[in-house]
Protein backbone atom coordinates (compact mmCIF):
# COMPACT_ATOMS: atom_id res chain seq x y z
CA UNK A 1 0.00 0.00 0.00
CA UNK A 2 2.78 2.43 0.98
CA UNK A 3 4.59 1.63 -2.26
CA UNK A 4 1.49 2.52 -4.35
CA UNK A 5 1.09 5.84 -2.53
CA UNK A 6 4.77 6.70 -3.14
CA UNK A 7 4.46 5.90 -6.85
CA UNK A 8 1.34 8.11 -7.19
CA UNK A 9 3.14 10.96 -5.34
CA UNK A 10 6.16 10.74 -7.63
CA UNK A 11 3.91 10.76 -10.69
CA UNK A 12 2.21 13.95 -9.54
CA UNK A 13 5.59 15.57 -8.67
CA UNK A 14 7.03 14.78 -12.08
CA UNK A 15 4.10 16.50 -13.74
CA UNK A 16 4.53 19.76 -11.81
CA UNK A 17 5.36 22.84 -13.95
CA UNK A 18 9.05 23.61 -13.97
CA UNK A 19 10.05 20.10 -12.95
CA UNK A 20 12.40 19.71 -15.92
CA UNK A 21 14.61 22.48 -14.57
CA UNK A 22 14.46 21.11 -11.06
CA UNK A 23 15.24 17.61 -12.25
CA UNK A 24 18.24 18.91 -14.15
CA UNK A 25 19.74 20.45 -11.02
CA UNK A 26 19.10 17.39 -8.81
CA UNK A 27 19.93 14.76 -11.42
CA UNK A 28 23.03 12.64 -10.91
CA UNK A 29 23.62 12.36 -14.66
CA UNK A 30 24.83 15.02 -17.07
CA UNK A 31 22.05 16.60 -19.14
CA UNK A 32 21.91 19.84 -21.14
CA UNK A 33 21.05 22.98 -19.15
CA UNK A 34 17.42 24.06 -19.14
CA UNK A 35 16.62 26.19 -22.19
CA UNK A 36 20.12 25.54 -23.58
CA UNK A 37 21.37 28.40 -21.40
CA UNK A 38 24.93 27.24 -21.07
CA UNK A 39 26.72 27.65 -17.77
CA UNK A 40 29.68 30.06 -17.68
CA UNK A 41 32.13 31.37 -15.16
CA UNK A 42 34.55 34.29 -15.15
CA UNK A 43 37.18 35.16 -12.55
CA UNK A 44 39.40 38.15 -11.89
CA UNK A 45 42.14 38.74 -9.36
CA UNK A 46 42.64 42.09 -7.68
CA UNK A 47 46.09 41.48 -6.25
CA UNK A 48 45.65 38.44 -3.97
CA UNK A 49 41.85 38.77 -3.95
CA UNK A 50 39.86 36.49 -6.26
CA UNK A 51 36.40 37.38 -7.58
CA UNK A 52 34.38 34.76 -9.48
CA UNK A 53 30.97 35.06 -11.16
CA UNK A 54 29.09 31.87 -12.06
CA UNK A 55 26.01 32.18 -14.26
CA UNK A 56 23.86 30.66 -17.00
CA UNK A 57 24.02 32.59 -20.26
CA UNK A 58 20.81 33.11 -22.30
CA UNK A 59 21.00 34.43 -25.85
CA UNK A 60 19.01 37.05 -27.71
CA UNK A 61 17.90 34.76 -30.54
CA UNK A 62 16.29 31.57 -29.25
CA UNK A 63 14.68 28.83 -31.35
CA UNK A 64 14.15 31.19 -34.27
CA UNK A 65 12.60 33.97 -32.19
CA UNK A 66 13.79 37.51 -32.99
CA UNK A 67 14.04 39.10 -29.57
CA UNK A 68 16.24 42.07 -30.42
CA UNK A 69 14.63 45.14 -28.89
CA UNK A 70 12.46 42.98 -26.65
CA UNK A 71 14.91 42.11 -23.90
CA UNK A 72 14.80 45.04 -21.49
CA UNK A 73 11.38 45.70 -20.05
CA UNK A 74 9.84 42.68 -21.77
CA UNK A 75 11.79 39.43 -21.44
CA UNK A 76 13.53 41.02 -18.47
CA UNK A 77 10.70 42.76 -16.65
CA UNK A 78 10.99 46.14 -15.01
CA UNK A 79 11.05 46.45 -11.24
CA UNK A 80 10.12 43.68 -8.81
CA UNK A 81 7.59 41.40 -10.45
CA UNK A 82 5.40 38.40 -9.70
CA UNK A 83 5.51 35.74 -12.38
CA UNK A 84 3.00 33.58 -10.52
CA UNK A 85 5.46 30.82 -9.66
CA UNK A 86 7.17 30.40 -6.30
CA UNK A 87 6.57 32.09 -2.95
CA UNK A 88 8.04 35.49 -3.85
CA UNK A 89 5.49 37.98 -5.16
CA UNK A 90 8.11 40.71 -5.73
CA UNK A 91 11.22 39.28 -7.31
CA UNK A 92 14.13 40.92 -9.16
CA UNK A 93 15.76 39.48 -12.26
CA UNK A 94 18.23 36.69 -11.55
CA UNK A 95 20.78 38.48 -13.79
CA UNK A 96 21.15 35.39 -15.91
CA UNK A 97 19.17 32.20 -16.44
CA UNK A 98 18.29 29.06 -14.50
CA UNK A 99 19.69 28.94 -10.95
CA UNK A 100 21.01 32.02 -9.19
CA UNK A 101 23.88 33.94 -10.65
CA UNK A 102 26.49 33.70 -7.91
CA UNK A 103 29.43 35.96 -7.13
CA UNK A 104 32.24 34.94 -4.78
CA UNK A 105 34.82 37.13 -3.03
CA UNK A 106 37.84 35.49 -1.41
CA UNK A 107 38.35 38.51 0.89
CA UNK A 108 36.38 41.47 2.17
CA UNK A 109 35.92 44.14 -0.51
CA UNK A 110 34.13 47.39 -1.22
CA UNK A 111 31.47 47.46 -3.93
CA UNK A 112 30.81 50.98 -5.17
CA UNK A 113 32.38 52.24 -1.96
CA UNK A 114 30.34 50.06 0.41
CA UNK A 115 31.70 47.19 2.50
CA UNK A 116 30.93 43.59 1.56
CA UNK A 117 32.28 40.60 3.47
CA UNK A 118 34.10 37.69 1.87
CA UNK A 119 31.77 34.92 0.75
CA UNK A 120 29.35 33.83 -1.97
CA UNK A 121 26.24 35.84 -2.82
CA UNK A 122 23.35 35.52 -5.23
CA UNK A 123 23.53 38.40 -7.68
CA UNK A 124 20.21 39.95 -8.72
CA UNK A 125 19.42 43.02 -10.79
CA UNK A 126 16.49 45.35 -10.33
CA UNK A 127 15.86 46.73 -13.83
CA UNK A 128 13.95 50.02 -13.83
CA UNK A 129 12.21 51.87 -16.66
CA UNK A 130 13.11 55.24 -15.13
CA UNK A 131 15.76 56.00 -12.56
CA UNK A 132 18.78 53.94 -11.57
CA UNK A 133 18.90 50.17 -11.73
CA UNK A 134 20.04 48.32 -8.60
CA UNK A 135 22.44 45.44 -8.07
CA UNK A 136 21.39 43.20 -5.18
CA UNK A 137 23.81 40.91 -3.34
CA UNK A 138 21.80 38.31 -1.44
CA UNK A 139 23.01 35.97 1.30
CA UNK A 140 20.73 33.29 -0.14
CA UNK A 141 23.14 32.14 -2.85
CA UNK A 142 21.86 28.61 -3.45
CA UNK A 143 18.38 29.27 -4.81
CA UNK A 144 17.06 28.39 -8.25
CA UNK A 145 16.22 31.66 -9.92
CA UNK A 146 14.71 34.38 -7.75
CA UNK A 147 11.46 32.58 -7.02
CA UNK A 148 12.24 32.55 -3.30
CA UNK A 149 13.75 36.02 -3.17
CA UNK A 150 13.32 37.70 0.21
CA UNK A 151 14.71 41.20 0.86
CA UNK A 152 15.61 40.22 4.42
CA UNK A 153 18.48 38.22 2.89
CA UNK A 154 19.97 41.27 1.13
CA UNK A 155 23.58 41.84 2.10
CA UNK A 156 23.94 44.91 -0.10
CA UNK A 157 22.04 46.99 -2.63
CA UNK A 158 23.83 49.47 -4.86
CA UNK A 159 22.52 51.69 -7.66
CA UNK A 160 23.77 51.06 -11.19
CA UNK A 161 23.70 53.09 -14.36
CA UNK A 162 23.25 51.04 -17.54
CA UNK A 163 25.10 52.25 -20.62
CA UNK A 164 24.72 51.53 -24.31
CA UNK A 165 26.98 48.77 -25.59
CA UNK A 166 27.74 46.93 -28.83
CA UNK A 167 25.27 44.15 -29.61
CA UNK A 168 26.04 41.06 -27.54
CA UNK A 169 24.20 37.86 -28.46
CA UNK A 170 25.02 35.91 -25.30
CA UNK A 171 24.62 37.37 -21.83
CA UNK A 172 28.19 37.87 -20.67
CA UNK A 173 29.95 38.92 -17.49
CA UNK A 174 33.42 40.42 -17.55
CA UNK A 175 35.90 42.75 -15.89
CA UNK A 176 37.47 45.97 -17.13
CA UNK A 177 39.57 48.83 -15.74
CA UNK A 178 41.71 46.24 -13.97
CA UNK A 179 44.06 48.04 -11.57
CA UNK A 180 46.24 46.84 -8.66
CA UNK A 181 43.53 47.64 -6.08
CA UNK A 182 40.28 47.68 -8.10
CA UNK A 183 38.36 46.42 -11.11
CA UNK A 184 34.97 47.06 -12.68
CA UNK A 185 32.70 44.04 -13.14
CA UNK A 186 29.95 44.25 -15.73
CA UNK A 187 27.01 42.40 -17.24
CA UNK A 188 26.59 42.89 -20.97
CA UNK A 189 23.66 41.65 -23.05
CA UNK A 190 21.91 42.76 -26.21
CA UNK A 191 22.64 46.52 -26.25
CA UNK A 192 23.25 47.25 -22.56
CA UNK A 193 26.19 47.12 -20.17
CA UNK A 194 25.62 47.36 -16.40
CA UNK A 195 28.81 47.85 -14.30
CA UNK A 196 29.78 47.89 -10.65
CA UNK A 197 33.18 48.77 -9.19
CA UNK A 198 35.00 46.46 -6.80
CA UNK A 199 37.81 47.83 -4.64
CA UNK A 200 40.33 46.28 -2.27
CA UNK A 201 41.59 49.31 -0.33
CA UNK A 202 43.77 47.17 1.96
CA UNK A 203 45.33 45.14 -0.86
CA UNK A 204 48.88 45.65 0.42
CA UNK A 205 47.91 44.52 3.91
CA UNK A 206 46.51 41.33 2.39
CA UNK A 207 49.76 40.82 0.49
CA UNK A 208 51.74 41.29 3.70
CA UNK A 209 49.57 38.78 5.57
CA UNK A 210 50.15 36.21 2.84
CA UNK A 211 53.87 36.99 2.66
CA UNK A 212 54.15 36.52 6.42
CA UNK A 213 52.45 33.13 6.09
CA UNK A 214 54.65 32.14 3.13
CA UNK A 215 57.85 32.94 5.01
CA UNK A 216 56.90 30.49 7.73
CA UNK A 217 56.98 27.63 5.22
CA UNK A 218 59.43 26.50 2.55
CA UNK A 219 60.05 29.96 1.00
CA UNK A 220 61.49 31.03 4.36
CA UNK A 221 64.57 28.88 3.77
CA UNK A 222 65.73 31.22 0.98
CA UNK A 223 67.19 34.58 1.97
CA UNK A 224 65.97 36.07 -1.33
CA UNK A 225 62.35 35.68 -0.24
CA UNK A 226 63.03 37.61 2.98
CA UNK A 227 64.71 40.31 0.92
CA UNK A 228 61.81 40.47 -1.56
CA UNK A 229 59.33 40.69 1.30
CA UNK A 230 61.22 43.61 2.85
CA UNK A 231 61.55 45.34 -0.53
CA UNK A 232 57.81 45.05 -1.15
CA UNK A 233 57.09 46.77 2.16
CA UNK A 234 59.66 49.49 1.44
CA UNK A 235 58.26 50.16 -2.03
CA UNK A 236 54.72 50.44 -0.67
CA UNK A 237 55.61 52.02 2.71
CA UNK A 238 53.72 49.39 4.72
CA UNK A 239 54.64 47.14 7.66
CA UNK A 240 58.04 48.82 7.94
CA UNK A 241 59.07 47.70 11.43
CA UNK A 242 58.64 44.05 10.51
CA UNK A 243 60.17 44.72 7.09
CA UNK A 244 63.37 45.85 8.81
CA UNK A 245 63.50 42.51 10.62
CA UNK A 246 62.98 40.72 7.32
CA UNK A 247 65.76 42.75 5.69
CA UNK A 248 68.16 41.81 8.50
CA UNK A 249 67.21 38.15 8.12
CA UNK A 250 68.08 38.35 4.42
CA UNK A 251 71.54 39.57 5.46
CA UNK A 252 72.26 37.38 8.51
CA UNK A 253 69.77 34.51 8.46
CA UNK A 254 67.18 32.95 7.90
CA UNK A 255 68.57 29.46 8.67
CA UNK A 256 72.09 28.96 9.93
CA UNK A 257 74.00 26.42 7.91
CA UNK A 258 71.16 25.44 5.60
CA UNK A 259 69.74 28.71 4.27
CA UNK A 260 72.11 31.46 5.36
CA UNK A 261 71.58 35.12 4.58
CA UNK A 262 73.93 37.03 2.34
CA UNK A 263 75.86 40.23 2.91
CA UNK A 264 75.95 41.80 -0.52
CA UNK A 265 75.13 45.10 -2.18
CA UNK A 266 71.59 43.98 -3.02
CA UNK A 267 70.56 42.91 0.48
CA UNK A 268 72.10 46.01 2.07
CA UNK A 269 70.34 48.17 -0.50
CA UNK A 270 66.99 46.63 0.47
CA UNK A 271 67.66 47.35 4.14
CA UNK A 272 68.54 50.95 3.23
CA UNK A 273 65.26 51.22 1.27
CA UNK A 274 63.31 50.18 4.36
CA UNK A 275 65.21 52.68 6.52
CA UNK A 276 64.55 55.42 3.97
CA UNK A 277 60.83 54.60 3.97
CA UNK A 278 60.92 54.91 7.76
CA UNK A 279 62.52 58.35 7.51
CA UNK A 280 65.82 57.14 8.98
CA UNK A 281 67.97 58.71 6.26
CA UNK A 282 71.28 58.77 8.13
CA UNK A 283 71.05 55.05 8.90
CA UNK A 284 70.12 54.35 5.29
CA UNK A 285 73.17 56.29 4.07
CA UNK A 286 75.42 54.41 6.50
CA UNK A 287 74.03 51.09 5.25
CA UNK A 288 74.67 52.03 1.62
CA UNK A 289 78.16 53.22 2.46
CA UNK A 290 78.86 49.78 3.92
CA UNK A 291 77.32 48.13 0.83
CA UNK A 292 79.52 50.12 -1.56
CA UNK A 293 82.65 49.10 0.32
CA UNK A 294 82.00 45.36 0.21
CA UNK A 295 84.82 43.69 -1.78
CA UNK A 296 82.39 42.03 -4.20
CA UNK A 297 80.42 45.18 -5.03
CA UNK A 298 80.74 45.98 -8.73
CA UNK A 299 81.06 49.39 -10.35
CA UNK A 300 77.74 49.02 -12.17
CA UNK A 301 75.87 48.54 -8.87
CA UNK A 302 77.32 51.73 -7.41
CA UNK A 303 76.65 53.56 -10.68
CA UNK A 304 72.97 52.52 -10.66
CA UNK A 305 72.62 53.62 -7.03
CA UNK A 306 74.04 57.05 -7.86
CA UNK A 307 71.74 57.34 -10.86
CA UNK A 308 68.72 56.72 -8.64
CA UNK A 309 69.88 59.51 -6.37
CA UNK A 310 70.32 61.78 -9.39
CA UNK A 311 66.79 61.04 -10.63
CA UNK A 312 65.51 61.80 -7.14
CA UNK A 313 67.04 65.28 -7.35
CA UNK A 314 69.91 64.55 -4.93
CA UNK A 315 72.63 65.71 -7.33
CA UNK A 316 75.26 66.54 -4.68
CA UNK A 317 74.94 63.12 -3.05
CA UNK A 318 74.91 61.44 -6.47
CA UNK A 319 78.09 63.29 -7.48
CA UNK A 320 79.75 62.12 -4.28
CA UNK A 321 78.89 58.49 -5.13
CA UNK A 322 80.06 58.83 -8.75
CA UNK A 323 83.44 60.10 -7.50
CA UNK A 324 83.66 57.31 -4.94
CA UNK A 325 82.97 54.74 -7.68
CA UNK A 326 85.77 56.22 -9.80
CA UNK A 327 88.27 55.87 -6.95
CA UNK A 328 87.00 52.45 -5.85
CA UNK A 329 87.27 50.95 -9.35
CA UNK A 330 90.24 52.61 -11.09
CA UNK A 331 90.46 49.91 -13.77
CA UNK A 332 86.82 50.31 -14.84
CA UNK A 333 86.70 52.56 -17.92
CA UNK A 334 83.01 52.86 -18.78
CA UNK A 335 80.54 53.06 -15.87
CA UNK A 336 82.80 55.21 -13.76
CA UNK A 337 83.31 57.73 -16.57
CA UNK A 338 79.62 57.71 -17.57
CA UNK A 339 78.79 58.40 -13.93
CA UNK A 340 81.17 61.34 -13.77
CA UNK A 341 79.76 62.67 -17.06
CA UNK A 342 76.22 62.48 -15.68
CA UNK A 343 77.25 63.98 -12.38
CA UNK A 344 79.19 66.92 -13.84
CA UNK A 345 76.31 67.61 -16.25
CA UNK A 346 73.91 67.83 -13.32
CA UNK A 347 76.33 70.10 -11.44
CA UNK A 348 76.65 72.40 -14.46
CA UNK A 349 80.35 71.68 -15.18
CA UNK A 350 80.12 71.32 -18.95
CA UNK A 351 83.85 71.02 -19.62
CA UNK A 352 84.42 68.10 -17.24
CA UNK A 353 81.20 66.44 -18.38
CA UNK A 354 82.34 66.49 -22.04
CA UNK A 355 85.77 65.15 -21.12
CA UNK A 356 84.30 62.17 -19.26
CA UNK A 357 81.74 61.44 -21.98
CA UNK A 358 84.52 61.23 -24.56
CA UNK A 359 86.48 58.73 -22.48
CA UNK A 360 83.37 56.65 -21.76
CA UNK A 361 82.49 56.48 -25.48
CA UNK A 362 85.93 55.05 -26.21
CA UNK A 363 85.26 52.18 -23.80
CA UNK A 364 81.68 51.09 -24.42
CA UNK A 365 81.37 47.38 -23.45
CA UNK A 366 79.67 44.95 -25.78
CA UNK A 367 76.53 44.75 -23.63
CA UNK A 368 76.09 48.54 -23.89
CA UNK A 369 76.69 48.83 -27.65
CA UNK A 370 72.92 49.10 -28.43
CA UNK A 371 72.80 52.20 -26.20
CA UNK A 372 75.81 53.91 -27.79
CA UNK A 373 73.69 56.24 -29.99
CA UNK A 374 71.99 57.54 -26.83
CA UNK A 375 75.33 58.30 -25.22
CA UNK A 376 76.59 59.98 -28.40
CA UNK A 377 73.49 62.15 -28.49
CA UNK A 378 73.99 63.17 -24.86
CA UNK A 379 77.53 64.32 -25.71
CA UNK A 380 76.37 66.10 -28.86
CA UNK A 381 73.60 67.94 -27.00
CA UNK A 382 76.05 69.00 -24.33
CA UNK A 383 78.50 70.40 -26.86
CA UNK A 384 75.75 72.33 -28.67
CA UNK A 385 74.43 74.07 -25.59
Amino acid sequence: MKKKILIRFLYLFLCLPGFSALAQESSEISTPPDGDNEKAEVSQWIGPVKISISYHSPRVHFKGAERTGHIWGELVQYGFFDDGFGPSKAMPWRAGANENTAITFSHDVKVEGRDLKAGTYALFLDVEKAGPWNWIFSNNSTGWGSYQYDPKNDALRIPASPTDAPFTEYLTYGFEDRLPASAVAFLQWENKRVPFKIEVPNVNDIYVAQIRKDLQSWPGFNYVNWQNAAQFCADNKVNLEEALVWADKAIKEPFRGTGPGREDFSTFQTKAAVLTAMGRESEADATMDKAMRLPATEAISIHQYAMRLLRAGKKEKAMEIFQFNFKQHPSEKFYTYVGLARGYTAMGDKEKAIKNWEIALQNVPEIQKPNKPTYEKALKDLKEK
